[in-house]
């Protein structure tokens, strides 16, 4: 079976589009050759700065014969009905079956569709496919229809040895390539993949970027490990850089002594973000070496000499400007630029950077008083914790918001608790970065997410599908992560509902006595409207919760039946609450409990339906008959003042403990009682029995949101 090699050559792709676009490439190809039922064995895409290569191999050669049944006009029809009948199948009137539906006969033609030369299919739907490519950004660069991400050179692509042949954006397909801009001459002939990784390879191209990573991460380790110094890891500059050359060319050099008295990541950052280069550092002490590396995308005849120099050159151009900022911005204190915010708008339903500033330390405050932490530091980090958006370093670098707040705070004397909330109050930033240490930093970084969450979702940016421009998802995940790893014990719904009471109000905030919304005493639509938008957040974070628990294995339907039951808003309490729940489900007596409780709502939701009215009442003593009704209702009555006790003293396992010793009674009464008595007031009584039961049960979790 013949294997399939298509390469798109053009000016240089951006790194970051590189390997979707080489997936796409993969996806819509191998979507079009299935659907034209053109089987293969294997297929590999690659993506390069240059070009975008698809291989398949042992393709098809040609697509297999179809046949088709159509059902045409009823024996002894018009004759100008059979004949477009007939037409239209391609058929003669003796090939036509008769067939018998019951009400009469009809012709039937058997159409054999033969199959096509694979190297057809391909030429009909390249160009169509490429036309149509999902490039994030394209181009035209000439006169006509066709846009590509930049001018498109050329394309090969070969079946078996052979071209096939077809145009796209003025370019037909041929047999040859190119190989490296400058270390190559000549066009390269291509007849199979095995020549053509190894042509490209002897014309300084390295098809594969998992390999041009690899050729960089190794020479740039020996480097480093030659000075007695270790490379920093950075897998997204790796990653960018392996897209950006095609023969890698790993060299060595050196920052100007006078700029390493900078924070490492303001030089760290003004390398990678311009210049692409790595950083390394001292193994022993962990500091920043004056050392870095530079990946060139050629080989110089001087060993790279002169493109060192140049890269040094541009270095310290770019490093003076960072040290400009540097110094400019440590002339002014960070306490003096929060009246700066007032001019940045954060949203435009929400207010000022300054009126959201104030939020959060109106919070931080409320957080900080109710876990025991130092109010004034929490609300002081607060306060400055968005200062350092107005620097010039952070205008320039926006990716060192908070780590440069942290620096000048320091320099200006703030506390060591008060800078390190500045910088770690945007933690976590995503599921692999860490949560704050400090209660004061943890505080801060509670109240920064609470507050943007609350006050985007009140002015109505609520994610949405795959939509959530503000990242809201990542928020409330953050939060809850950060409340459960300090296990701080407090509602969520109050900082909320004190967000939401806030918003509109920008009065400052000092350290002293839990503080109050101005807003004292709303109008009753006015809570009403709070109190939907509360709970519509902590239905939001209940399901955020889920995602975190399942990663643990935790069933989701269990916080539903945890949450469910309302007033449960401490998420440390929650998920003692599910885990304890959990256990208990996965024991013989919560199986068969739920078992037992799942047959007791079945009967009640039936007899309710059937009576038109709930059976919620208590059942009278004097009405139980059986010895089991009598056992099942002692045993309820002595259980349920000792679950409640449990719960509130946060004994979750003793209270299941108590549930369990329901079974055995709840088992006797199935066995030994028939609810739907021929007296109907036992029968009443004992549906109350049962609804008594549900309502016990109902102490720890709604039982009936616990799926399968």
């Amino acid at each position: 079976m013949p294997d399939l090699l298509l390469e798109l050559l053009s000016e240089e792709i951006p790194a970051r589009m590189q390997s979707s676009a080489a997936r796409d490439l993969e996806r819509l190809v191998i979507g079009a050759l299935s659907d034209r039922g053109l089987l293969f064995e294997g297929v590999k895409s690659f993506g390069g700065a240059r070009r975008l290569t698809l291989v398949i191999a042992n393709l098809a050669a040609r697509q297999p014969d179809v046949t088709e049944e159509r059902k045409g006009p009823r024996v002894g029809a018009p004759e100008k009905a059979i004949e477009g009948f007939l037409r239209s199948a391609g058929v003669p009137l003796d090939s036509c079956q008769k067939q018998n539906d019951g009400k009469g006969e009809f012709y039937v033609a058997t159409i054999l569709k033969a199959g096509r030369p694979a190297a057809d299919v391909l030429a009909e739907i390249l160009p169509p496919l490429l036309s149509t490519f999902p490039w994030p950004k394209s181009m035209r660069w000439t006169d006509g229809p066709v846009r590509w991400v930049r001018p498109l050179h050329s394309i090969l692509c070969v079946l078996d040895g052979e071209i096939v042949p077809f145009e796209f954006a003025d370019v037909t397909s041929g047999n040859t390539t190119l190989g490296h801009h400058f270390l190559s001459q000549g066009p390269i002939e291509i007849h199979r993949f095995e020549d053509y990784e190894e042509k490209l390879a002897a014309a300084h191209v390295v098809l594969d970027v998992a390999e041009r990573k690899a050729i960089i991460l190794h020479e740039a380790e020996q480097n480093a490990f030659s000075l007695g110094l270790e490379l920093n890891d950075d897998p997204g500059l790796l990653e960018e850089v392996g897209g950006l050359v095609e023969w890698p060319v790993v060299l060595l050099g050196t920052i100007d002594q006078t700029f390493m008295d900078m924070p490492a990541e303001v030089l760290r950052t003004s390398m990678r973000t311009h210049q692409k280069y790595f950083s390394m550092r001292n193994p022993r002490t962990g500091d920043l070496a004056n050392r870095f590396v530079a990946v060139a995308n050629t080989v110089a005849t001087d060993g790279g000499a002169d493109i060192v120099a140049g890269n040094e050159r541009v270095l310290r151009a770019r490093l003076s400007d960072a040290k400009f900022f540097w110094e400019q911005d440590r002339k002014r204190r960070l306490a003096d630029r929060v009246a700066d915010l007032d001019g940045i708008v954060f949203h435009a339903k929400v207010g000022t950077l300054a009126g959201h500033a104030n939020r959060i330390a109106l919070v931080a405050a409320i957080l900080a008083e109710r876990v025991g932490a130092d109010v004034a530091k929490c609300i002081r980090a607060a306060q400055l914790a968005k200062a350092d958006l107005v620097t010039q370093m952070v205008g320039e670098f926006p990716e060192l918001q908070g780590v440069m707040g942290y620096y000048y705070a320091l320099h200006d004397g703030e506390d060591g608790d008060v800078a390190c909330a500045i910088r770690d109050h945007y933690k976590p930033l995503g599921p692999n970065d860490t949560v704050p240490e400090s209660p004061v930093a943890a505080i801060v970084a509670l109240s920064d997410k609470i507050v943007s969450l609350t006050s985007l979702w009140n002015a109505g940016e609520r994610p949405t599908g795959s939509k959530d421009p503000f990242a809201l998802r990542r928020a409330g995940l953050g939060i809850i992560r950060t409340m459960l790893q300090h296990r701080f014990r407090l509602p969520m719904s109050v900082p909320i509902g004190e967000t939401i009471a806030a918003l509109g109000e920008a009065a400052p905030v000092s350290a002293g006595p839990m503080l109050q919304a101005q807003d004292d005493r709303p109008s009753p639509d006015t809570r009403a409207v709070r109190g939907r938008i509360v709970q519509e957040i902590l239905d939001f974070l209940a399901d955020r919760l889920k995602v975190i628990l399942r990663e643990e294995g935790i069933r989701h339907d269990l916080i539903d039946a945890v949450f469910s039951l309302g007033g449960e808003d401490d998420l440390v309490r929650l998920v003692a609450r599910v885990k304890a729940l959990a256990a208990f489900l996965t024991s013989e007596d919560g199986a068969n409990l739920i078992a037992g409780y799942r047959r007791a709502t079945n009967i009640l939701r039936i007899e309710e339906k059937r009576d038109g009215r709930p059976y919620d009442e208590e059942p009278q003593t004097s009405l139980l008959r059986e010895p089991a009704e009598h056992a099942l209702f002692s045993a309820m009555s002595a259980m349920s003042g000792l679950v409640a006790r449990d719960l509130a003293a946060e004994r979750f396992e003793d209270a299941m403990t108590q549930l369990a010793t329901l079974r055995g009674p709840v088992d006797a009464f199935f066995d030994k009682v028939t609810v739907n008595a021929d007296d109907p007031q036992l029968r009443a009584n004992r549906l109350f029995l049962l609804s008594r039961l549900r309502a016990t049960l109902h102490q720890v979790a709604d039982f009936a949101k616990i799926e399968g």
